[in-house]
């Protein structure tokens, strides 16, 4: 046939190219490698976010000028894994994370590091930030607000009582799925997950599928884990499990909020150099007097820093007394930041910077 001829022609140009790429990923692994020797002679950390951002940054706008034929909002997963495989030549990141595999912490962890890394979950979010501060791993992930449930509490409280920084954050959004190893809608006659996701999409599941058993199990991952051994059954959880189990997203986005987002923080031992696109954050108190929090904040005014985020919390050390986390644009390194940050110091019994890294894109 004609287009026979015409297709194997493309197919064997498709080849070639795959070949120059499968190369030049070679060549950049190799130099990847040198730098890691360099790093390591001279002390310097193997991971550097700002220094990844900046790539990211700087191939979307390439990816522009060359005419958008490969989609830019690719751009950023495909160099992830590949930056994450070349650092991989260097020395393998261990990233601990709440667990189990495949939550949506789990799937903050790969989107933020990629998939070259020595994953470690935990069972809670202290146990997170006691694994690097004892030097068993090099990074942690955990959520700290959801635009649906609100703040994560506990994970403030452990950025306060751990000498820890935030070095990064993802903003993810929290989709469910309906997965299993059946494609076929009409056979499905069980359907596991965690009882919030089973409320969450419980209005979708009565409409569209009657007959199927709802089965309570402990974690979106279990229900995952249960339906990949199960022909008559799908799971309720989000991407990463099918990924990492081997199923079929048979209908995506089964919840019922159709915006639900939540930030996780990857926390460290160090803060990173600006990308100079940047967000610190520090936690204060303030005397209990009139006007002590504006007196306070004045300094973010006065040098023209834009406040987006700031939350209060007990400070459990006295009744009705609390203390502020909030968000600046701008990082450390910068001067005003640094400035503005002295003078609130000064003006607060208790001050502690939490951290400045890049911007969640």
């Amino acid at each position: 046939m004609e287009y026979q001829e015409e297709l194997n022609k493309l197919r064997n140009k498709i080849d070639r190219i795959d070949e120059e790429i499968l190369r030049l990923l070679n060549e950049r692994a190799k130099l990847a490698k040198e730098v890691g020797h360099i790093k390591k002679k001279h002390n310097l950390p193997i991971y550097v976010p700002s220094r990844e951002q900046k790539i990211f940054e700087r191939l979307e706008q390439l990816n522009k000028e060359f005419g958008e034929a490969f989609p830019t909002e690719f751009i950023k997963p495909v160099f992830r894994e590949i930056i994450s495989a070349c650092r991989s030549t260097e020395e393998n990141l261990k990233v601990a994370y709440l667990g189990p595999r495949a939550t949506f912490t789990h799937q903050a962890a790969i989107e933020h590091f990629g998939q070259a890394v020595d994953y470690i979950p935990v069972q809670t979010i202290k146990d997170v930030f006691e694994e690097i501060s004892k030097d068993r791993v090099d990074f942690g992930v955990v959520p700290v607000e959801n635009t649906i449930e609100g703040i994560v509490n506990y994970t403030h409280d452990l950025l306060v009582d751990y000498p820890l920084k935030i070095t990064g954050e993802v903003i993810l959004e929290i989709s469910l799925h309906l997965m299993g190893i059946n494609p076929d809608f009409n056979q499905i006659i069980r359907v596991y997950s965690h009882r919030h996701a089973l409320a969450e999409c419980r209005e979708w599941l009565m409409k569209n599928l009657p007959q199927a058993q709802l089965i309570e199990v402990e974690s979106t991952a279990k229900a995952a884990e249960m339906a990949k051994d199960d022909y008559e059954s799908a799971a309720v959880a989000g991407e990463a499990a099918a990924d990492i189990y081997g199923l079929h997203i048979i209908e995506k986005k089964i919840d019922r909020h159709a915006k639900n987002f939540t930030r996780f923080l990857v926390i460290g031992k160090e803060i990173p150099p600006s990308s100079g696109n940047d967000k610190t954050t520090f936690v204060f108190s303030v005397k209990n007097e009139v006007g002590a929090l504006y007196k306070a904040l004045e300094p973010l005014y006065k040098h023209r820093i834009n406040m987006t985020k700031i939350e209060s919390r007990p400070s459990k050390k006295e009744a009705w007394d609390y203390i502020f986390f909030t968000d600046i644009e701008g990082h450390i390194e910068e001067k005003k930041i640094k400035d503005a940050l002295k003078e609130l110091e000064e003006k607060s019994p208790f001050f502690k910077i939490l951290g400045s890294y890049p911007k969640a894109r």
